[in-house]
């Protein structure tokens, strides 16, 4: 069976890793390993995204404002709405269904 907190992939600083986890008709779930992130590029994408930060800390710009995140705490992020990852603590694990 799975685990969601195994097997995690080691990310260099800087960077992150996503991984399909399922994509079925309208549905994609990814998995993200995000290492020491700083300042991210930013991103409007075409689809509807609801994130949940698993482990970790996070801080983003969306919506005009900074938003911080810690384990558990979630967030819907509509199509087209510009957004960045500022920062993120070490291996700070992310869920993200689109």
């Amino acid at each position: 069976m799975p685990n969601l907190f195994t097997d995690l992939p080691h990310c260099p600083k800087q960077s992150e890793s996503f991984e399909t986890l399922l994509s079925c008709k309208n549905i994609t779930i990814e998995r993200i390993v995000s290492a020491s992130f700083h300042n991210g590029e930013w991103l409007k994408q075409k689809h509807d995204e609801w994130v949940v930060l698993l482990q970790g800390d996070a801080e983003l710009e969306c919506f005009r404002r900074r938003i911080t995140l810690h384990s558990g705490d979630y967030l819907f992020i509509p199509a087209h709405e510009e957004h960045r990852v500022l920062r993120t603590s070490e291996k700070a694990l992310w869920l993200a269904v689109h």
